[in-house]
């Protein structure tokens, strides 16, 4: 008998593909436009190049609060979007299935904590391995 117990408490993933990798941050809860745009400076400095970014039409990438910072950073993010409804064009959407159906199959944590922790190291494994990063956009088929 396999027992868990359900509750409306969740971790949610923003992330960020690139050819060679991924980067990614964990939040409890949903991802909302203040941490898009936190992400959205990590990336700038992390990166320190001009970025295009490609995403789909979720609320709090269409928020005012993140059309202003991307207009703020004067060129050096661009934002593209997927067309609606095509989540099979996006290579992040791949990552997660990778996540949920492989690295945390049958995994049943008994706390938030332990959820975040977990999750956080096979993403951080999936950093290091370039075929799964390789299989995701395979999968998109984008180029």
């Amino acid at each position: 008998m396999v027992q868990f117990c359900f509750n409306w408490d969740h971790v949610s993933v923003i992330a960020g593909m690139h050819f060679a990798g991924v980067c990614f941050r964990l939040h409890k809860g949903s991802v909302r436009k203040e941490e898009v745009v936190e992400f959205l400076k990590a990336l700038k400095t992390h990166f320190r190049r001009p970025l295009l970014i490609v995403w789909d039409g979720a609320k709090p990438h269409r928020s005012r609060l993140v059309r202003d910072y991307v207009d703020s950073t004067e060129g050096h993010i661009q934002i593209s979007s997927l067309p609606a409804y095509a989540p099979e064009l996006n290579p992040v959407e791949y990552l997660w299935a990778w996540l949920k159906r492989h690295a945390l199959a049958n995994f049943c944590p008994d706390t938030l904590a332990e959820l975040q922790h977990t999750a956080r190291g096979k993403l951080k494994s999936a950093q290091r391995r370039s075929a799964i990063i390789a299989a995701c956009w395979t999968q998109a088929e984008l180029f």
